[in-house]
């Protein structure tokens, strides 16, 4: 079998990285190494691959590992069965592929009752292999009446006869060079249908309309419509299927099987051929690619999902602002929450300023008083149910405040599922649903990842078709995304909720919780080794977590920065090199005498690599950058837009709130958002929206249409 260093060197080139920086990945995460840690403090080893990269190259790790662990298994299996040729053994090893793993496989697979296996008992493979053997005289009555016996229940040369038909089926079946070549031919110029199924009838909005007749070719479907397709299928309202070039592919296992001889058998053979097809491998086939199409296009649905997820959660947080959260509804009214400039709650309450129980006076009221009590900047309002009559509201309210105070409509997906949660149990007891998913919408103003990390990733409204993926590859990918971006961004020890802890390279749920515990009970961390005493943090945890939290104000001035302890020594020789103190990080002398440093001079003269050198560099000169300040601020707005004010040719600026195969939802501040189809996004060609878009952009468009019966709006950014 392969060695590890081929495999690793089969990866260098897959990824076209360097090997000598893959081997140094796979040695790290083999050690125990997180992705976050290594992207961050082994850059000297890695050659300053992201956190994608490496994820990349763990995720090709172990699948090349279990490719290697079945090739053994399918050896052994084989060889157990005194079946293993040298020739097959090299197929085998040389496979790039489980799928073609499977396939050389299979004719030794140990099957469960079929037609072929019932002739075998009948002892009629004799009588297939004659068949097989194109036998130039006209004598296989005869052979075939040999095999007669009511012993073996084969009553007459027809049974015979179709019973090796059955072994020759399955035989053709088995082959891994036809399954593959048939697999490639139906690839390639196979088309995928779909026509209207038993219960279309349900489909009442005609959601799936387009596709009760519709065919494309597989080559040419693009992911989205895949799981359209899917879900309408899964909901009975759709019938999909694939329809093969069948007469192309019969007439090539024909060339392949009876190559061309004259052979009173021909018209047997034929009739196997097609037996063998239709029966077991075009239905095996479809399946193939059918699932190759659905996990291409999960994969397709999961990225961009990520890279959403990715956009919002580095949103830039609104620092500083007493906010005045606003969970919007008509019958049950409006639940408020305000929250003070650490997101601390100040005052709940409720108002109802709508219909039916319609207190507009007295909710207008309720509202200028805590505007004017609690000094609010900011009002956040949430994008759910009654959000634009809501924000109608507001801005009534707003115009008769003598204080400048704005508003946003803040994106509240998943604020109902934090509310409901454990986590927002153990937060506010006390509180109503309805409460503290006021409290979430405006801490979600004022920092989003802090608060987006208490809910499930999936939920959070920036994904298409989410329910249809595989479950388990989605909450991998989220995962990872969030806890890259917490990571990136790092966290402050002695404010992170559980929740956030939870993200950090490292630290599992239990000792994320241990940290809050240890922090309620003993008060403030004043430095990072403190953190040693925390139950269940051992020197590998720390190890990997310690760089990513901060101890602002803390006794060790370097606590506060990226900066891991290990390089702590060197960070401080270079300080008295450069005759600064601790206390001067970030300052402009700092920024000074650090901008003049020769790096590579330096480097050598402390014994460290210079990239680790120049990270050090970075955090002293910015020892608080946080990635998001460099992302535009969210749109504060001052008043409102109805939908029948739009008029086509209008220019507006907006935020983008989602982005999808097709183009991008932007919010415009009318009840719905509205779209830019990819062909509208950019006057130069448009491989995908993201290439041009991302969730949180503020972006300039100009209205397209609108249909306010159906209250969609399409939009452009090509005037």
């Amino acid at each position: 079998m392969e060695t590890l260093a081929l495999l690793k060197k089969q990866i260098a080139e897959e990824t076209a990285l360097s090997q000598k920086h893959v081997e140094s990945v796979i040695r790290l995460l083999e050690d125990g190494n997180t992705v976050p840690f290594i992207a961050r403090y082994r850059k000297e080893q890695t050659g300053s691959m992201d956190e994608v990269q490496i994820q990349a190259i763990s995720e090709r790790w172990q699948y090349i590992q279990n490719l290697t662990q079945r090739k053994e298994e399918v050896i052994r299996l084989i060889s157990e069965q005194d079946k293993l040729t040298e020739g097959l053994k090299q197929k085998i090893e040389q496979a790039v592929k489980l799928q073609e793993v499977e396939d050389l496989y299979r004719p030794f697979k140990q099957k469960r009752k079929t037609k072929a296996t019932v002739a075998k008992s009948k002892g009629l493979e004799p009588l297939a292999d004659y068949i097989l053997s194109l036998p130039k005289e006209n004598r296989l009555h005869d052979i075939a009446d040999q095999y007669i016996s009511a012993e073996k229940e084969v009553a007459s040369r027809e049974e015979a006869i179709e019973g090796a038909k059955h072994i020759i089926a399955e035989q053709i079946s088995d082959d891994p060079h036809f399954r593959k070549w048939i697999r490639q031919e139906t690839y390639k110029k196979g088309i995928l249908t779909s026509a209207a199924g038993k219960s279309a009838a349900d489909d009442e909005k005609n959601v799936y309309e387009m596709y009760y007749e519709y065919e494309e070719p597989i080559q040419k479907v693009v992911p989205h419509r895949v799981l359209a397709m899917n879900r309408g299928e899964k909901e009975g309202i759709l019938k999909i299927a694939i329809e093969p070039p069948a007469d192309q592919i019969k007439t090539y296992l024909e060339k392949q099987i009876i190559k061309r001889r004259e052979t009173p058998v021909k018209e047997t053979l034929k009739e196997a051929i097609e037996d063998s097809y239709k029966r077991l491998i075009q239905p095996a086939i479809e399946r193939d690619i059918r699932k190759e199409l659905s996990e291409k296009a999960d994969a397709q649905a999961i990225h961009i999902f990520a890279e959403n997820l990715r956009k919002l959660l580095l949103q830039p947080p609104m620092k500083g602002k007493v906010v005045l959260g606003v969970d919007p509804a008509f019958r049950t009214g409006c639940k408020l929450a305000v929250v003070d400039e650490t997101g601390k709650v100040l005052k709940i309450d409720v108002i109802y300023p709508h219909a039916p129980v319609k207190k507009t006076a007295e909710a207008r009221k309720k509202i200028k008083e805590l505007l004017d009590r609690y000094e609010v900047e900011v009002v956040a309002i949430g994008n759910g149910t009654a959000s634009r009559e809501t924000e109608q509201f507001v801005v009534d309210v707003l115009k008769e405040t003598e204080r400048d105070i704005y508003y946003v409509i803040v994106n509240e997906a998943g604020a109902s599922v934090y509310s409901a949660s454990e986590i927002a149990r153990e937060e506010f007891p006390d509180f109503q649903v309805e409460e503290r998913s006021a409290v979430s919408i405006a801490r979600r103003l004022q920092d989003p990842l802090a608060e987006l990390v208490k809910i499930e990733p999936k939920s959070v409204g920036v994904g298409q078709y989410q329910h249809d993926v595989s479950q388990k590859h989605l909450n991998e990918s989220l995962r990872f995304v969030v806890e890259t971006v917490v990571n990136q961004v790092g966290v402050n020890v002695n404010t992170a909720s559980a929740a956030l802890l939870q993200y950090v390279a490292g630290l599992s749920k239990t000792v994320a919780g241990n940290i809050v515990k240890k922090r309620e009970e003993l008060g403030k961390f004043t430095n990072r080794k403190e953190l040693k005493e925390i139950p269940r943090l051992g020197a590998k945890t720390y190890e990997q977590c310690i760089g990513f939290l901060r101890v602002p104000g803390g006794r060790e001035p370097l606590d506060r920065t990226g900066i891991h302890p290990e390089s702590y020594k060197e960070t401080k020789a270079l300080l008295k090199k450069l005759q600064l103190t601790a206390d001067q990080i970030g300052s402009a002398d700092a920024k000074e005498k650090i901008s003049a440093l020769p790096l590579s001079e330096t480097a050598e003269e402390l014994g460290i690599g210079e990239i680790t050198l120049a990270d050090i560099c970075g955090q002293l000169t910015r020892p608080e950058r946080d990635p998001r300040d460099e992302v535009p601020k969210p749109l504060l707005k001052k008043d409102v837009l109805q939908l029948e004010d739009l008029k086509e040719g209008m220019e507006l600026q907006g935020t983008v709130r989602n982005v999808v195969d097709f183009g991008a939802f932007v919010d415009i501040g009318v009840k719905q958002d509205g779209l830019v189809h990819i062909s509208k996004l950019s006057n130069q060609y448009v491989k995908h929206p993201l290439d041009v878009v991302s969730v949180g952009d503020i972006v300039t468009v100009w209205v397209e249409g609108v249909d306010v019966q159906k209250g969609r709006v399409s939009l452009s950014m090509v005037k």
